[in-house]
């Protein structure tokens, strides 16, 4: 029997649905994947951020299995991305908890260090994975600024950059000279990008003006130059587009390489590692610039896209909803693509201890996502798709317990509202998925009973 794909007469109607009025439809409640990260030094491993939680595979992407999001207790700020060290600590920036987890994936807590601020953005040193920059945001705050470990996350010192009154977007470390950080913030009437060239030592502030546009905002810093240690990456939003900007000058001055702007939300940018190629991926559409031209949409990935560079290889989001992956990987810079997995894929809860969170909350709920992206009900044969020898290590003090899951991860209020990027949909958008859905299963027989 043809294996089962997320196809069939259905795909018309998501698709005018997905297209109809209104920004950004294609994560109005569909269950998407929105970042990926492979862990450094060990390829086989993919974390993948989602919609409705994580992915995981440890095996070079030949299973995969569903972390929900109430094991990793980040309520409603959802992560971005992921930074998954060498000796296995995963960690992620929420724009509120900074999470980690010491066990694969299994248990995960909120580093207590802050607790009165929100983390809006996490780099790691390009080869020493010990070494991290955050950068904090919240405007309850006294201060707001940066800090750097040197041990891996564990504990955390503010460095000279700690400022009154703005609110730091996101750290990026060069990767042609790590030394060199860049900061992107705001306050209530400047974007600025802030410049060290010692660690974080001395800083340069470089205030942002864009005469050009119309009321811009939202000015972040978003990646860095391999070769260059001046070369620098930044987006803005004005009147409803996302501008790319390039500066060759260490963000004194900034180019717009987008033209007239990129009319969709912004999800994440890479840069090859010469330099000479960029891709922006977006809530609908992947887009790359070659050699310093224009950025020109790709075919492919189309209805939701990411974008991740290791080595040669890109890794990309994509929606099975309009096309047959969630995530592939290219070796000719996005031309073409190689499915790694779909949703269907999915084969149960991730396989973690007893008593860990994962174990204890995530193979109940299991079924119900499974019946919505067609995975199947029960791969293990048993509704608890746990394991007690997953091969972790042993859980740590630290860990979310059940009871916390779900809540704003520093407890001082109600759940804060999503970031820019793919967020959860407010719960009238999930109607019009409810009416999919009997779609899809009919799509799905049909596919089944093919030779």
């Amino acid at each position: 029997m043809k294996k089962p794909r997320i196809t069939g007469g259905w795909r018309a109607v998501a698709l005018a649905f997905l297209l109809g009025p209104g920004l950004a439809q294609a994560h109005a409640g569909l269950p998407e994947t929105s970042n990926v990260t492979l862990r450094r030094g060990h390829p086989e491993d993919f974390f993948v951020g989602a919609t409705f939680g994580a992915v995981i595979s440890r095996d070079s992407g030949q299973t995969w299995r569903w972390v929900c999001p109430d094991a990793m207790g980040y309520g409603g700020w959802r992560p971005e991305s992921f930074v998954w060290r060498e000796q296995g600590e995963l960690l992620a920036a929420t724009g509120n908890a900074l999470l980690r987890s010491k066990d694969g994936a299994c248990s995960w807590s909120a580093h207590p260090g802050f607790k009165d601020t929100w983390v809006t953005g996490l780099a790691v040193h390009p080869t020493d994975d010990a070494v991290l920059y955050a950068a904090t945001g919240r405007s309850t705050a006294a201060k707001n600024g940066l800090f750097r470990s040197d041990d891996g996350g564990e504990t955390w010192r503010a460095l000279p950059l700690q400022r009154e009154g703005i609110l730091f977007s996101s750290v990026r470390v060069s990767t042609a000279a790590p030394t060199t950080l860049y900061v992107s913030g705001s306050d209530s009437t400047r974007m600025y990008l802030f410049r060290s060239d010692d660690a974080g030592e001395t800083w340069e502030e470089a205030p942002q003006v864009f005469p050009a546009l119309v009321r811009p905002f939202d000015f972040v810093v978003t990646a860095t130059d391999p070769v260059d240690a001046l070369g620098v990456w930044a987006r803005v939003s004005a009147q409803g587009a996302t501008h790319i900007l390039h500066s060759t000058d260490g963000g004194r001055t900034f180019t717009d390489r987008s033209g007239s702007g990129i009319d969709d939300v912004f999800v994440n940018m890479d840069v090859s590692a010469d330099g000479g190629t960029a891709w922006v991926s977006t809530y609908n559409s992947f887009f790359r610039s070659q050699a310093g031209g224009a950025f020109d949409k790709l075919t492919l990935p189309t209805g939701n896209a990411c974008v991740t560079r290791v080595g040669e290889v890109i890794y990309g989001c994509g929606s099975p909803w309009l096309h047959d992956w969630s995530l592939a990987r290219s070796h000719d810079e996005g031309t073409t693509w190689e499915p790694l997995f779909s949703l269907e894929d999915i084969q149960g809860s991730h396989q973690c201890p007893a008593g860990t969170p994962v174990r204890e909350l995530c193979p109940s709920r299991w079924p119900q996502l499974a019946e919505t992206i067609g995975a199947p009900l029960y791969p293990d044969g048993i509704p608890d798709a746990g394991a007690s020898d997953a091969g972790t290590s042993p859980v740590d003090a630290g860990g979310v317990p059940p009871g916390d899951a779900g809540t704003s991860p520093d407890g001082d209020g109600p759940k804060a509202p999503p970031k820019s990027g793919c967020a959860a949909a407010p719960a009238n958008a999930l109607l019009p998925l409810l009416f999919l859905l009997p779609l899809w299963r009919r799509g799905r027989r049909r596919e089944d009973s093919r030779p």
